[in-house]
């Protein structure tokens, strides 16, 4: 497993346009991704659950890819 922490600066948050770029650029991958933020597991590969979260500009994520491209997922990511 590998992963990263990093910080919302879009000043919409992950709203429909980011969070469509950020699942469209893990899904191709066979590792899971996986977005903490909040003491939640987030599936980064479902735009549904990634928008219900409502991550907000400035809140700190970690991404977290496992599996057997999880170096590339995490690079997209």
């Amino acid at each position: 497993m590998v992963s990263s922490k990093t910080k919302v600066i879009n000043p919409l948050g992950l709203h429909m346009r980011p969070a469509q770029v950020f699942v469209k650029g893990v899904t191709p991958y066979k590792s899971s991704v996986t977005v903490i933020t909040n003491g939640l597991a987030i599936n980064a590969k479902s735009i549904m659950i990634l928008m219900a979260a409502c991550i907000k500009q400035g809140t700190e994520i970690e991404i977290q890819c496992e599996g057997p491209d999880e170096e590339q997922a995490l690079q997209t990511a």
